[in-house]
């Protein structure tokens, strides 16, 4: 009975003033649900990660103080896996600070490391740590009247010595995971500024993915009791790309195609394709309109004269079967020489873009014109193509001033 006494005085000594701790030896003990609980045996662990774990054992009965890193300061308790204090009962029931059933109070506490000396670890700690079934422990004292910010603490750990691991020489502190989590949201932000023409789904993943990494590591050494973080990576919704950027892919790539030229068609069809599927996959299509929409798109250049098929409709009344420039009885989208001139049109002159020019400015371009030079005579006898392969690479220039005959008038 003396040394029950002498034990609840020596508590009311410690925690009537604050953050002092007055033990002349090693020591874990506390209030346990206002009744007084001291560690047999006590030591501290740190593992490869640099995670801290202080450990009190009193026969059955195991406390477990856990730290995301060896750093002095405070640690607020509360649902990050890295800062957490556990009680095992003598029964085996796990009760933690990480387990909360809806308890009007939940009050998680706090860890405060207040001195690393020798190997050793000195600090105060107070909590309610709850049970999967919701059941409930806690290591609390009053609060100091007029002072709320600094309570009287449930329980104490002094000078416990560091058994296992070694203490890192430049530990992890909640300011450098900061700085990491700021650099990954200006990343992020930069794959999804309003800026870009497009946001590309691979670079948003990419970027919000290691966003999302830097949040957890900002969580797990900062804490995150407000949920603040916690609600920022749910508004993040596990990195998919959110349907109103994807519209808005669709409506650019839309509008590009219907601008596209002969010269970007392809690209800008297959990317409109692309985008299309895009938002079927991400958006759904409940009314079927974008499959439509795929099903009318014509990305093809049938004759592979780089004059996609959707070109080669002249007279424009949709039926591509009745467009023949030469007359040769072969359409034009089935034709590689539209003009019949004997050179490929995929060899006829074109501007820097890739559309059809019209060297001799009769407003017929190279491509549709059988007379190129407009000077009367015909390409196919201005030996455009010696050797015959529809390849003008050999074609005569009898001065030999560079330009071949059949585009010189």
């Amino acid at each position: 009975m003396k040394k029950l006494i002498l034990l609840s005085l020596v508590l009311l000594t410690v925690f009537s003033c604050g953050d002092e701790v007055q033990f002349n030896s090693p020591a874990i003990q506390g209030t346990l649900n206002n009744q007084p609980w001291r560690a047999k045996a006590f030591y501290a662990n740190i593992d490869e990660s640099g995670l801290l774990t202080i450990t009190g054992i009193n026969n059955a009965q195991t406390l477990e103080l856990i730290l995301p890193t060896t750093v002095v300061g405070d640690y607020a308790l509360g649902n990050v896996e890295s800062m957490e204090a556990k009680f095992i009962a003598a029964d085996g029931t796990v009760y933690s600070t990480n387990n909360f059933n809806g308890s009007l109070y939940p009050d998680f506490g706090e860890i405060r490391l207040t001195e690393i000396l020798n190997n050793t670890f000195t600090g105060t700690f107070r909590f309610n740590a709850y049970s999967a079934e919701g059941d409930v422990v806690n290591f609390t004292g009053a609060t100091k009247e007029g002072n709320l910010e600094n309570p009287i603490y449930g329980g104490i750990f002094y000078k416990v010595p560091l058994l296992n691991g070694t203490l890192p020489s430049d530990p992890i502190v909640c300011e450098d995971v900061e700085i990491l989590a700021d650099d990954a949201l200006m990343n992020f932000q930069a794959a999804t500024s309003e800026g870009l023409t497009f946001i590309n789904r691979a670079d948003y993943v990419a970027a919000c993915s290691n966003y999302v990494s830097a949040l957890n590591v900002q969580r797990n050494y900062c804490g995150d009791v407000d949920e603040v973080i916690e609600t920022m990576l749910s508004e993040l919704n596990n990195c998919d790309l959110p349907c109103d950027v994807v519209t808005a892919n669709t409506l650019e790539a839309e509008s590009q195609h219907i601008m596209a030229t002969i010269g970007n068609y392809n690209e800008k069809c297959a990317q409109y394709l692309f985008y299309l599927q895009e938002q079927i996959e991400i958006c759904g299509d409940e009314d079927g309109s974008f499959q439509s929409k795929i099903e009318a798109l014509d990305c093809a250049d049938d004759d592979s004269d780089g004059v996609p098929n959707v070109f080669e409709d002249f007279n424009g009344d949709g039926d591509k079967t009745n467009d023949d420039t030469d007359g040769d009885g072969v359409p034009n989208y089935l034709d590689n020489d539209d003009d019949g001139d004997g050179i490929l049109t995929q060899y006829e002159a074109v501007d820097e873009n890739g559309n059809p020019v019209d060297t001799d400015g009769d407003m017929d371009v190279d491509y549709l014109d059988n007379d190129d030079d407009g000077d009367g005579i015909l390409t196919i006898n201005e030996n455009a193509d010696p050797n015959g392969d529809g390849n003008p690479d050999d074609a005569l220039d009898a001065n030999g001033d560079g330009i071949p005959d059949y585009l010189q008038a």
